[in-house]
């Protein structure tokens, strides 16, 4: 796991691409403590970072060259079915010219070039694990530029007259001295309504972000990119209920062993919830030694889970570490949690604090279980959005008594969820289609644009057709390519990599996914929490953790924005009025509103607004 950087230009002198690379290699010494280089020609600079996971020796660093040196690669990933690969490549393939690949190493990122190197772009088909990686071919001057099916990986990149940058993070290319780059204020309605922004803009103007399952094909005229993976429910020949439950426990096993690959010290993050004690529980069957595990817990006894995962590692015998969090600990540690923020956002904090304390207690890798809430319906939106398709009964009502009914709601109660009610109400027709991003929003329509300057315009990459049988698998590909893709996998990502931590993510195996995406409603429903995953897992999870009360891994936020953290998200808000980027006075009421505990502002929509003012505070980004 690393960072990667890179800067194509014919007009930027060498000496001058060089500075910039090697700054943009400062800025990313977090995700790579243990190597540094750079490559330089006329025409390109490479940069990367190093965090060794896999084969320690020197002779990985990167960049890393081909045989002939005809070839430099930057890689931020690990493959993980890359031993499999690597013995293929050592075969000569009849018929073609392919030539057997002679290996220096037993890394992964020797794989990922040698597999560029004999299938081209069609390598990516063959690549299980997670990435963002760059090829230069010193002979034709091309440059190719991936990332991984669901977008663990971030790329970041920038084209212009003066050339073309590329990174692993957003600062990295903003405080390059590059260019000058200003906010953009066209996605602020987006971040408003969902905390983050969605591929392929950014919170920067003019830095873009590679989209999942995407590569760049580049030659110093114009970046094209191209979809090679996507989402998809194709329907087949329907296994009986058994024989689903046993391919799915075949799957997650191996995808947890396979993640199990690592030539440093490991462990997992244990909630104490169906996906992270699952992850664990495989690991302990698998390891030969005790894994370490990690958990976060809290004074407020209504938001700790420790007693779940402590539950969990004493069935399994883990060596288990409960950090205990205070509001004293939370404020000190709050500051430098927001300024290792790549990207702004209302998540991500929690993720830094116990990425923090598991690389203190000397691990490297660790395991999540990320993944698992999208993948088996584990959210109530699945249930909501599933019964809403089969109302189809409502559009039979014409359009102005619908809206009477919302309107109803809102005088008798005017709170989040009878705001959101009322949009899907005000729908031309209801379905799960055109009602999913409301589910997923923090406002209301009306409530939103009261605090924007521009209307919001969704995401149009979402699912359009549904299959009858398979709704939940069209929500799972809209919650993968959304919310999970924008906000939980990029929070993931940066606050982890901030300490140097790699974190690995089973349930985001392509071939789970794949699967699972191709089971019907009638065996995924979820009657009981995650059915189908607990069914697939009975001699793993126990009872008590199947139908526990689901309570996220969150902090108890309202509790410190209204106290410990008051002046400090006031002084925020206060900055962020004065910029003038949403209508006046609103962010303010919005405030008010939360400290007087009106039911239509809750503390997750004021905090991202909080972070938002300090992240630009904090880049220097400027407003035009």
């Amino acid at each position: 796991m690393c960072g990667i950087n890179g800067i194509i230009s014919k007009s930027i002198p060498a000496n001058e691409r060089r500075k910039f690379i090697l700054k943009m290699n400062d800025l990313l010494a977090h995700r790579g403590p243990d190597a540094n280089a750079t490559f330089n020609d006329e025409f390109i600079s490479l940069g990367h970072t190093r965090l060794s996971i896999i084969d320690l020796s020197p002779e990985s660093n990167q960049p890393f060259y081909s045989n002939d040196k005809r070839y430099i690669i930057v890689y931020n990933g690990e493959l993980y079915n890359y031993k499999q690969l690597k013995l293929t490549l050592q075969q000569s393939v009849i018929g073609s010219s392919s030539q057997p690949h002679f290996f220096q190493t037993q890394s992964d990122t020797e794989v990922v070039l040698a597999a560029y190197m004999r299938w081209g772009t069609d390598c990516l088909k063959y690549f299980n694990g997670m990435f963002a990686f760059a090829v230069y071919d010193s002979k034709t001057q091309k440059t190719f530029i991936a990332r991984d099916r669901y977008g663990v990986k971030p790329l970041y990149y920038h084209y212009s007259e003066e050339g073309f940058v590329f990174s692993s993070e957003i600062r990295a290319i903003l405080n390059s001295d590059f260019k000058r780059f200003t906010l953009n204020k066209t996605v602020l309605p987006e971040y408003a309504q969902f905390q983050a922004i969605s591929y392929p803009n950014t919170i920067v103007k003019g830095i873009k972000q590679l989209e999942p399952g995407s590569y760049i094909e580049y030659d110093g005229t114009k970046p094209i990119v191209t979809k090679y993976y996507k989402l998809n429910i194709q329907p087949n020949q329907v296994l009986t209920y058994e024989e689903t439950t046993q391919k799915i426990s075949e799957l997650l096993h191996h995808a947890v062993q396979q993640r199990l690959e690592a030539d440093v010290p490991f462990g997992a993050f244990l909630s104490g919830g169906i996906d992270s004690s699952a992850i664990v529980g495989i690991m302990s069957n698998i390891s030969t030694e005790p894994v370490n595990t990690f958990n976060i817990s809290f004074d407020e006894s209504e938001f700790s889970e420790s007693l779940y995962a402590k539950l969990i590692a004493k069935k399994y015998n883990t060596k288990h570490i409960e950090i205990k969090l205070r509001p004293t600990d939370f404020l000190k540690m709050l500051p430098e949690a927001l300024n290792k923020m790549d990207n702004p956002g209302g998540d991500g904090i929690n993720t830094y604090i116990v990425s923090k304390a598991t690389k203190e207690a000397g691990i490297t890798m660790a395991m999540s279980g990320i993944g698992g809430d999208e993948l088996f319906a584990g959210y109530d939106l699945f249930k909501n959005l599933y019964k809403l398709q089969n109302k189809s009964w409502l559009n039979a009502f014409p359009g102005f008594v619908r809206k009477g009914i919302g309107k109803g709601l809102l005088l008798k109660e005017k709170s989040i969820k009878n705001l959101k009610l009322n949009d899907v109400l005000s729908l031309p027709t209801i379905n799960l289609v055109n009602a999913y991003h409301l589910n997923r929003s923090l406002f209301g329509k009306s409530q939103l644009n009261s605090i924007a300057k521009t209307e919001l315009k969704f995401p149009d990459h979402l699912i359009k057709s549904i299959h009858p049988d398979y709704l939940l698998s069209a929500i799972s590909i809209n919650e993968i390519s959304s919310y999970l893709s924008n906000t939980l996998l990029k929070d993931t990502d940066q606050m982890s990599m901030a300490v140097a931590l790699e974190v690995r993510e089973p349930f985001l195996d392509s071939n789970l996914v794949d699967f699972v995406l191709n089971v019907p409603d009638k065996y995924k429903y979820p009657t009981t929490p995650k059915k189908l995953l607990t069914d697939s897992l009975k001699n793993i999870l126990p009872d008590e953790i199947i139908h526990r009360k689901k309570m996220g891994f969150t902090l108890p936020w309202k509790f410190w924005l209204q106290n410990e953290l008051k002046s400090f998200c006031e002084s925020n808000i206060k900055e962020l009025e004065k910029k003038e980027i949403f209508q006046k006075g609103k962010i303010l009421e919005l405030w008010s509103d939360f400290l007087s505990n009106k039911k239509t502002v809750s503390w997750s929509r004021i905090w991202h607004f909080v972070v938002l003012n300090y992240w630009i505070e904090a880049n220097k980004l400027e407003i035009e």
